[in-house]
């Protein structure tokens, strides 16, 4: 049975959401500091879609 793609609905490439759940867990920022973090590397997601990503695919 193949396995299935997490990130398949997502409309963000899997490396911007490896990255923003990277930071957040394994560093002590806050969301919005890595909502600032992500904008500085051209990247616009909001707090509220780190924060989601983390739920789905943090710890």
């Amino acid at each position: 049975m193949p396995k299935r793609d997490p990130f398949k609905y997502f409309h963000s490439s899997p490396e911007i959401i490896r990255l923003a759940v990277m930071l957040y867990v394994r560093f002590p920022l806050s969301l919005r500091n890595v909502e600032d973090l992500l904008h500085e590397r051209g990247v616009d997601v909001s707090h509220e879609t780190i924060r989601f990503w983390w739920q789905r695919f943090g710890p």
